[in-house]
């Protein structure tokens, strides 16, 4: 893996003072830069390796007991454990919410724990498979950064900045398709930025990008981004060839999914079974959640739980991208890191816009790219404060830079940098000191609970008293959220009607069916907070909790866990 461009034609031969800037417009400045092999390079590697164990080790550590388990969480899980056991594309009907090949790949990470012990796959467990998500964007973003001619230490600070923010630390370490997703566009960007420029590197963006479109279908509004990044890094000579070969091979492995429901004769809607279509337009009427901007909107409480996090990452990483997008005229280093300044742009615009859905999980979709374009700016800041020039690289990789007269630049007696270099470089220093005074301490806060809280005892004291109250779990059925619902089918209980999902118990006629008292038909409901929130739109689930009465309950407040016992159910 290489993460600079090898020299251009152009640039084998001497290069005309008058020629320098056109082909820096062209963003390669390959006579600037050294070539720097990643796999052979041992600073590199080393600085990655170092950084690498960090983020693992700080990501996995309390791993299982934060953040609390989510229902989206369990449904993936849920879904890719279907897969295993051939049941389907899903544990209930598949009714094309979203494209089933990111769970499809969680069935992959988890298809050995699963074999060794099945018991052991329930959500917290399983989220120590999301650390390899991690590991693999972590090392596709470092290589990315040199690929776009950022120095050593500024992709190693893009690294440690998307690795350890406490907004990724939190999210990163969830069963979310988004993770998933953002792995295969990272490396789309690194075949995109590829210094070799082979024409099957832009061939296998443009796959990877389906694949992490098809992962979670919301990256579709970072593919024009991709193809600024491809257009901008590929060789003048192909680059035609290469933007139309990767929108072709993205195209054709996009409409395998439309191909599938056609197959299936589960494109249009119609009597009697699910439809894309459907889906689609279940997807675009869903009841948005207002603009970020009206301090009373979910929105805007979900940009708030970003900030409560971390607003280094999301605010720096917006200012950064602003700096880039602004100085594309005279920057080099911002005409290289247009792509992923642009991402962060249209994430941010789609993010603000006046109506619409905004879920938790999308800040991780950007992620990445504001670490990278924070770093980026850092970069810039740190030349201009430096003003380092740039100039021809010698065969050795020594920085050297010919003056207009052709005579050595003077320096002081001692052979030391001058006094204003020297200057430059205890202001830089102050800089750096004074950012980390100010991200290290907020970083240790957002951090600790993370590291230390407990937020999921009561969701294991509610499986354990499941498993160890109800006498004959095979003849009972209970509502229950998909954070648990795979507990309960290792625990005997009969997956579907047995461990119902209890959004099914309502909206699903595979399952409605087999109740025909609706709520009487129940035996118990774990009351969790997303039960409680969800119940009023949904009639059986409501009235199933309106006749019950607690029987045991784990935790205090909003987040208890309450299984209640329904009055008149078969028991």
């Amino acid at each position: 893996m290489t993460t600079t461009l090898p020299p251009a034609p152009e640039a084998t031969e001497p290069v005309p003072a008058a020629r320098t800037s056109a082909t820096a417009a062209d963003i390669t400045p390959v006579h600037l830069r050294r070539v720097v092999r990643f796999r052979s390079s041992r600073p590199d590697l080393l600085l990655c390796g170092a950084l690498l164990c960090v983020i693992l080790l700080v990501q996995g550590w309390n791993i299982t007991h934060f953040p609390t388990l989510s229902d989206d969480e369990g449904t993936y899980l849920a879904q890719a454990w279907a897969v295993q056991q051939g049941e389907g594309l899903a544990h209930y009907t598949y009714w094309y919410d979203h494209p089933p090949l990111g769970w499809i790949q969680i069935a992959f990470l988890t298809w050995i724990p699963s074999l060794i012990a099945p018991e052991t796959m329930t959500v917290a467990s399983m989220r120590f498979a999301m650390l390899a998500v991690s590991a693999a964007c972590a090392v596709l973003l470092y290589v990315l950064a040199r690929r776009l001619f950022l120095p050593r230490w500024a992709a190693g600070l893009a690294m440690a900045l998307f690795g350890l923010s406490p907004l990724s630390v939190v999210l990163q370490r969830e069963i979310f398709l988004d993770n998933i997703a953002v792995m295969w566009m990272l490396l789309a960007f690194c075949l995109a930025a590829s210094p070799n420029r082979h024409l099957w590197h832009h061939f296998a963006a443009g796959l990877t990008a389906a694949v992490s479109v098809l992962t979670k279908e919301t990256m579709l509004v970072v593919l024009p981004a991709l193809l600024v990044t491809m257009w901008r890094h590929s060789h003048r000579d192909t680059r035609k060839f290469a933007v139309t070969g990767a929108i072709t091979a993205c195209a054709l492995i996009g409409l395998s999914y439309p191909l599938f429901a056609l197959l299936n004769n589960e494109l249009f809607p119609g009597e009697g079974h699910v439809s894309l279509i459907d889906g689609i337009t279940y997807q675009m009427s869903r009841e948005g959640s207002g603009s970020i901007f009206d301090t009373g909107s979910g929105s805007h409480g979900v940009f708030r739980s970003w900030l409560y996090y971390d607003h280094v990452l999301p605010l720096g990483g917006l200012a950064g991208a602003a700096l880039l997008l602004l100085t594309l005229r005279w920057s080099v280093t911002a005409r290289a890191l247009a792509g992923p300044a642009l991402v962060v742009a249209i994430l941010a615009v789609v993010a603000m816009r006046p109506s619409g859905y905004l879920p938790a999980m999308y800040v991780i979709q950007a992620l990445p790219f504001l670490a990278l374009v924070l770093a980026a700016a850092a970069a810039s800041v740190a030349h201009a404060v430096l003003r380092r020039p740039l100039g021809r690289t010698s065969p050795t990789g020594q920085h050297h830079v010919p003056p207009a007269d052709g005579k050595r630049q003077p320096r002081s007696d001692s052979g030391r940098p001058g006094p204003r270099r020297t200057a430059r470089i205890i202001v830089a220093a102050l800089l750096a000191l004074a950012a980390t005074a100010y991200i290290a301490p907020r970083w240790f806060d957002g951090n600790r609970a993370a590291l230390t809280v407990d937020a999921n005892a009561p969701y294991r004291a509610a499986a354990a008293w499941m498993q160890n109250e109800v006498d004959d779990p095979a003849r009972t059925r209970v509502l229950v959220d998909d954070a648990l619902w795979l507990d309960l089918v290792h625990d005997g209980f009969e997956p579907g009607t047995g461990a119902i999902w209890f959004y099914k118990a309502d909206l699903d006629p595979a399952v409605t069916k087999t109740m025909p008292r609706g709520w009487r038909d129940i035996d118990y409901v774990v009351s969790s907070p997303t039960v409680r929130r969800d119940a009023v739109d949904l009639p059986n689930v409501k009235a199933a909790l309106e006749h019950s009465t607690p029987v045991a309950v784990f935790g205090e407040g909003e987040d208890r866990i309450e299984i209640r016992r329904i009055a008149g159910g078969e028991l």
